[in-house]
């Protein structure tokens, strides 16, 4: 579909399973934004449950993308941190700079928190779309847009293994083989992990966790599960990532850990779950929940990828062009993709 240089077209969840392109006028630039033109938006676990109507918070109508690499074509009046042909990547979450959690330096759970691509009147899956500019990281001139692709749904497992702790010579089970479960395992490995093991149900995706450098792999359904990990490592878990957050994988991290051990939750769960509270108190055991990123992570990110911790060909499985935007995310629904980006 081609636009004139007044519209563009963007992706828009218009209600529960159903996505549609929608052509509209390009926005008005405020003062603080810059208006960026699409390279890669990568489509999100978020974006897909949400679709189907299982996010807890995110809710049709939305427009999605935040996962998003583009090229600045205008900056208002009072942008002077980013300038037109830079390319770039935004930091989706919006806080409010006011409340105590931003006053204490956790702006990711700030309460009144907007996000961009996720509510906000403004999504990254278009062929133009504004975003303030004060969210917008410039990608180094070295990295691949499919590499760039890759800086925000990595920061999610820098933040959550940042929260975890010293990894140093620890053994660290990772709960899930999708693209968070793969990123975590790249940021354990970062930060020094003696040993990282992935779980999955699906066999292609616990290949995928090889490719990727896990350790070792093992079959979620499995019966043996805990004990086959206790016997791998020679004791249990010093930390396990929920990258599932599903009754079973809570109960498997929590047998998995054993005394002293960390579960940092990182996977959005869709419904409530039970926690063994005698267990947790008895042993110690340390629970963590983890959300989105602050810009620390983000500059880590940046660095992983640089330094070569992740490699894009594994991550990134499949591509879409935006007219058949409906196809990225019915491919990511299958389970038998990595990460599916959209591109103009």
């Amino acid at each position: 579909m081609s636009i004139s240089e007044s519209t563009r077209r963007r992706v828009k969840v218009s209600d529960v399973d159903t996505l549609e392109i929608v052509v509209e006028p390009v926005p008005e630039v405020l003062e603080d934004e810059a208006l960026v033109s699409l390279l890669v938006s990568g489509v999100c676990g978020s974006d897909t449950h949400a679709l189907r109507g299982h996010h807890p918070v995110m809710k049709p109508p939305y427009y999605p993308g935040h996962e998003v690499v583009g090229i600045v074509e205008a900056v208002g009046s009072a942008v002077t941190n980013v300038k037109v042909g830079d390319r770039v990547t935004p930091e989706p979450t919006l806080p409010c700079g006011e409340c105590k959690m931003c006053r204490t330096g956790r702006e990711n759970i700030c309460d009144n928190l907007g996000f961009f691509g996720c509510g906000f009147r403004e999504g990254g899956m278009a062929d133009l779309f504004t975003v303030p500019a004060d969210r917008l990281h410039i990608v180094p001139a070295g990295m691949t847009d499919k590499q760039a692709a890759i800086i925000e749904p990595l920061a999610t497992p820098v933040h959550a293994v940042r929260l975890a702790g010293d990894l140093t010579g620890k053994t660290v089970a990772v709960l899930g083989g999708g693209t968070i479960g793969l990123l975590v395992l790249a940021a354990a490995k970062y930060h020094g992990a003696r040993a990282v093991v992935m779980t999955d149900m699906l066999e292609q995706k616990r290949e995928h966790a090889l490719k990727a450098g896990a350790d070792a792999v093992f079959d979620a359904a499995s019966p043996t599960l805990v004990a086959d990990i206790h016997e791998f490592f020679g004791e249990t878990a010093d930390v396990v990532f929920d990258c599932v957050s599903i009754q079973p994988t809570i109960d498997s991290a929590f047998a998995l850990t054993g005394k002293g051990g960390t579960v940092v939750v990182v996977g959005v769960p869709q419904r409530p779950v039970t926690v063994p509270l005698p267990a947790m108190q008895d042993m110690q055991v340390k629970l963590q929940g983890a959300a989105t990123y602050l810009a620390e992570d983000y500059a880590e990110a940046i660095e992983i990828i640089a330094a070569g911790g992740v490699d894009e060909d594994i991550i990134i499985t499949n591509t879409f062009p935006l007219e058949r935007a409906a196809d990225a995310f019915a491919a990511s629904l299958t389970g038998l993709e990595v990460k599916v980006l959209v591109t103009p």
